[in-house]
């Protein structure tokens, strides 16, 4: 067996479900050879550096296998032949790998994947907690710097110019 990476761009216009159908039928295809799925990520419609068959934008889909040969063969075959598939890549990884490798590369994935959803989620708490916090402040600023210059806070900036103005004449 061996390592695989693949990219594959799908048409924009397609459904939730249709997106998931290609996703499944390609996996399936791996793992009826007896290949394994390691890592899939789907990165979302996104905007295309160039057209691509008179579209701008694609649903890209990156995922991390292993598989034999004929397996990227036939694989390709298939998206060569759909017509919503736009554009795909395989890289190989590398030339064999071994059970204890996949197993170690997928806790290693799934470790990962949760320290970033913990991050994220601390995140926007801080972010909660911050604009909060700066609201509260602004607040409070403002009210301290109309007491600190002496003015009656309902006053605008017009209204001091004209009352300059006047006091000139």
């Amino acid at each position: 067996m061996r390592r695989y990476e693949t990219t594959y761009i799908l048409r924009p216009n397609l459904g939730e479900s249709q997106i998931t159908e290609i996703i499944d039928r390609t996996n399936d295809i791996i793992k009826n050879d007896g290949g394994t799925i390691i890592d899939l990520n789907r990165w979302g419609l996104k905007t295309l550096a160039y057209e691509i068959k008179k579209e701008k934008q694609g649903h890209y889909v990156y995922f991390d296998y292993t598989a034999h040969g004929s397996t990227v063969e036939e694989m390709e075959r298939i998206f060569r032949i759909d017509d919503q598939i736009l554009r795909f890549l395989t890289i190989k990884l590398a030339d064999s790998i071994d059970q204890e490798t996949i197993d170690n590369e997928i806790e290693r994935i799934v470790a990962s994947a949760a320290a970033e959803k913990l991050a994220e989620e601390t995140e926007e708490d801080g972010e909660e907690k911050t604009a909060e916090g700066t609201e509260e402040a602004g607040k409070e600023k403002t009210a301290e710097d109309t007491e600190k210059a002496g003015e009656e806070p309902d006053r605008t900036a017009a209204d001091h110019s004209t009352d300059t103005d006047r006091n000139e004449e």
